[in-house]
């Protein structure tokens, strides 16, 4: 599958900004199962500074200074990219939880020191008791990681209500274990939760969710804005993706941005600016598929 994707963010301001310097993660990665065939960005005004790095995770983040008074700032992110089905692993073959647990728990290669950094701690993320005991309903002793992370994954979509506008990005894990309810950002950061409270190494991922569904499919929960899921590590399969707002393993129909620890570490536009009094934000995302001409 191949698709176009425009992501426009617009900042209008009640008074002028005379300084402005951001980090923006917008442009999809490359992976085994995705390729990123182009990616353009554009910043009105014209920025003064335009220039891009790649993140220890592996990320491009581009970043750019505007350093003269303006009261609407607008990012346009355009890319393409094609997306390839992955072959999964039987769930019921995968190692058992416990074990993976205390291997990483062992781990001292620097490659294995890179996967234990996401059973830690991290700005949005942090060991609670309750995540943890939600989590062991399904982590039984002796069940094969992947089989106990996709039942909850499953427990996740069932026990919580989707509902845009109950929560915000700094709304603490806790409050939406307790409220059951929250959108993508908060399903993922609590399934990361329970992971990790297990001992599991977990990771946030930032993307896409593809707008239109195939014919006869419903419209999945998302669509039409920045979406997030996580991935978790199972020993010889890699990391395997799990999106807990939706229920699915995400396959051709979610493109990837960035991954990180959390939320905080694949934000798509995060700085710093002096003056602009309050303001109004707009995010306008379409992804399209591409029409491939088979003749």
């Amino acid at each position: 599958m191949q698709y176009t994707v425009q992501h426009t963010t617009t900042y209008t301001y009640s008074s002028p900004v005379s300084i402005c310097q951001n980090d923006v993660h917008l442009t999809p990665r490359h992976t085994p199962f995705q390729t990123s065939t182009g990616f353009q960005l554009e910043v009105s005004p014209e920025p003064m500074l335009l220039r891009s790095w790649v993140d220890s995770f592996g990320n491009e983040v581009w970043y750019f200074s505007l350093e003269e008074p303006h009261q609407e700032l607008k990012v346009t992110a355009r890319s393409k990219v094609s997306l390839a089905r992955r072959p999964l692993p039987e769930p019921s073959q995968t190692t058992n939880w416990e074990v993976v647990r205390d291997q990483l728990l062992a781990a001292d290669a620097p490659e294995s020191r890179m996967i234990s950094q996401f059973r830690f701690e991290s700005p949005y993320i942090q060991y609670l008791n309750e995540a943890r005991e939600y989590a062991l309903v399904s982590f039984t002793p002796g069940r094969p990681l992947l089989e106990a992370a996709l039942e909850l994954t499953s427990r996740i979509y069932n026990d919580f209500e989707y509902a845009p506008t109950t929560t915000s990005i700094s709304t603490p894990t806790k409050e939406v274990l307790e409220k059951r309810r929250g959108v993508c950002q908060d399903f993922a950061h609590l399934q990361i939760t329970a992971l990790r409270s297990l001992g599991l190494a977990a990771r946030y991922v930032s993307g896409y969710l593809v707008t239109a569904p195939p014919p006869g499919k419903p419209r999945l929960v998302g669509a039409d804005a920045s979406h997030a899921w996580l991935s978790v590590y199972c020993p010889s399969d890699g990391w395997i993706d799990l999106d807990p707002t939706n229920n699915v393993i995400p396959q051709e129909r979610h493109v990837t941005i960035g991954w990180g620890r959390d939320y905080g570490d694949v934000c798509p536009i995060q700085g710093v600016l002096i003056g602009g009094g309050s303001h109004v934000l707009s995010v306008s995302v379409d992804v399209a598929p591409v029409l491939i001409d088979e003749t």
